[in-house]
């Protein structure tokens, strides 16, 4: 079995993102170069990336989807809405629950990328995964 370990979120100013980050997951996270600021939840690493800061240039852009979210758990999602809204994230979408069992609400950090948290207790991971 593989094991998911870093995801790069990309980012245009390291400093706000470690900022927003550090408030919304309750952890200073770590500088490890100087565009690059990694965040431990649970098993992965969420990597904030500025690449210009970091040296390497804009190459192509940064493009997600509209429905590429990060999805974090956690243990209060009412606490967690008002961590976001308090650190400059937008909420997207309220808190209700998916077809599916999750509880979990939609949002956006300061660069516009898609976030989402889920309700620790309500976490679907495909019917294998239960």
């Amino acid at each position: 079995m593989l094991d998911l370990y870093r995801v790069i979120q990309p980012v245009k100013n390291i400093e706000e993102a470690a900022c927003f980050y550090s408030h919304v997951l309750g952890t200073p996270g770590e500088r490890v170069s100087p565009g690059r600021h990694y965040f431990i939840c649970g098993h992965t690493i969420l990597a904030c990336y500025d690449p210009i800061t970091d040296g390497d240039g804009i190459g192509n852009g940064w493009s997600h989807h509209f429905n590429q979210y990060l999805y974090f758990t956690t243990a209060d999602l009412e606490e967690t809405q008002a961590r976001v809204a308090n650190a400059g994230g937008k909420i997207a979408a309220p808190i209700e629950t998916m077809p599916w069992g999750e509880r979990m609400f939609y949002a956006r950090d300061p660069f516009g990328n898609p976030i989402s948290f889920v309700d620790e207790r309500t976490v679907f991971r495909g019917s294998a995964g239960t």
